[in-house]
């Protein structure tokens, strides 16, 4: 956290110091910015945004007596000195989910956005936002890893991708900071014009358009409005690197030029400039391949990260790492160098029993569970089985019986061996998977007596894929079968 004052971060807010004294406001900030009292370290800044559960006003107290120096609220809390910023029920949009949201969590973007012009005003700060329907986690872990071999590099945590998660990284810069890594998802419109508000890009990366969200946005054609929005807030001179594989992403090279952006196509497709070719899958379902630039380049790359899917993300990575400096020879070697850094994406265990387990169960839609599908088809081994334990995938509104019926024919037709369907929503799946040729469906309620099963049936040599969205819980499940 680069140092402010509380009387600073006041005047940037629009805010008051409570009890406001001199002293008060010359409070100044050391530590870093939390949203969570439980995380608050010494010198640190303490955000208490209501949830749905709780109000952080609450936990101010708490927040004291860990060592925090100051909070950001929009109400007077006593024993500990306070940034208020007061709630303007005028700017408050007719949905309380869409920007420019509430009091404090605007203040937290404002507080964010002065963290990241500082660092960009000393240094030369260099910003990549990433965005996809699929993909954006493992993306940012890919590259925060190569960038690195650039200079010092931050990423944000997890899936901090949204209007409180995003904040958080940026408040996490320091003057040392090359370049910052923003992961930036959406479940409304605006939501991405929001986040690009706190970390403006430099080069903006548009992984893919799917279904996820479907329910809260209508239709592909209305995700990818939302996702462009990552595109229009490209300076002048800035570069888009879009999937020239997805039809809805590669249009967005118009919303490119007018904001008068460079746009640079990675993919598959004969066009893309930055392109794959020659692409196989090991025993454990990584990809190589040959990594085609302009300029004649012709590297081969071999990822440690398992699915097919991942290779459209490293040339995302690669694109950007190029547009910064570095060699493609360099490129490649990163690339291949960089493993899987965040829990339950395509995390592969293989136990001492000889059993595989692929826990991808960190989300899931349609898009994310056809290629975890193939890549679970890519990793059986001889003599053993593929096995797919799949959960529902929320937010598909109308059409989520059809996108699970698309599942389980998807799975007959790849040959998985058994198909396990958890809860009621994914349901659909089994029906469609036998109607196609499937040979095993067996239905369940829920991962426990999921568990009991693949526990008494799982055996050496099968490999078997967990798949879910976050909610439906089969992460969960995996990470108790890798225990056996």
């Amino acid at each position: 956290m680069i140092p402010l004052s509380l009387g600073e971060v006041a005047r940037l807010t629009g805010g008051r110091v409570h009890p406001g004294s001199p002293e008060d406001a010359s409070v100044r900030i050391t530590g870093p910015v939390v949203t969570d009292s439980r995380e608050v370290l010494p010198g640190g800044l303490y955000v208490a945004r209501r949830g749905e559960s709780a109000d952080g006003h609450d936990f101010v107290a708490g927040a004291a007596e860990r060592g925090a120096v100051g909070a950001l609220t929009n109400r007077p809390v006593d024993g500990l000195p306070c940034v208020v910023v007061q709630e303007d029920p005028a700017r408050l949009s007719e949905r309380p989910d869409r920007p420019p949201y509430d009091a404090v969590t605007r203040a937290f973007a404002a507080l964010a956005r002065e963290v990241h012009d500082r660092c960009a005003a000393h240094g030369g700060l260099r910003t990549v936002a990433i965005t996809g329907s699929s993909g954006k986690t493992s993306t940012k872990d890919l590259m925060a890893q190569v960038l690195q071999g650039l200079g010092p590099t931050l990423a944000p945590e997890a899936s901090y991708n949204s209007e409180v998660g995003l904040p958080l990284t940026v408040c996490r810069l320091t003057e040392e900071t090359a370049y910052l890594v923003a992961e930036m998802g959406a479940s409304g419109a605006g939501h991405i014009a929001h986040l690009t508000q706190v970390a403006p890009p430099l080069v903006s990366v548009v992984l893919n358009v799917g279904s996820a969200h479907l329910g809260e946005f209508g239709s592909r054609e209305a995700i990818g409005r939302a996702k462009s929005e990552i595109v229009a807030a490209l300076p002048e001179g800035g570069l888009a690197v879009l999937n020239a594989d997805d039809d809805v992403v590669r249009a967005m090279a118009d919303v490119a030029a007018r904001a008068g952006a460079r746009t640079l196509l990675v993919g598959l497709a004969p066009d893309a400039e930055v392109r794959a070719e020659q692409v196989t899958l090991d025993p454990l379902g990584r990809a190589s391949f040959l990594l085609k630039a302009p300029g004649g380049v012709a590297e081969p790359v071999t990822l440690q990260l398992a699915g097919e899917h991942q290779v459209g993300n490293a040339l995302a990575v690669a694109a950007v790492a190029a547009e910064w400096g570095m060699p493609w020879r360099e490129v490649a070697a990163a690339l291949g160098a960089a493993t899987a850094r965040s829990r339950w994406r395509m995390e592969v265990t293989e136990r001492p029993d000889g059993v595989t387990v692929v826990n991808d169960a960190y989300n899931a839609n349609p898009e994310s569970m056809r290629a975890a599908l193939r890549a679970l088809a890519a990793m059986r081994r001889p003599g053993g089985r593929a096995v797919a334990a799949v959960g529902g995938m929320l937010e598909l509104g109308a059409d989520s019986d059809l996108e699970h019926e698309r599942v389980g024919a998807l799975a007959a037709d790849l040959g998985v061996d058994e198909l396990v369907v958890v809860g009621p929503v994914a349901g659909p799946a089994a029906t469609a998977y036998l109607a196609a040729g499937g040979s095993r469906a067996t239905t369940l309620t829920d991962r426990h007596e999921a568990l009991g099963h693949l526990r008494g049936t799982l055996r050496p040599g099968d490999v078997v894929l967990l798949k879910s969205s976050r909610d439906s819980g089969l992460r969960l499940l995996g990470d108790e079968l890798v225990v056996g």
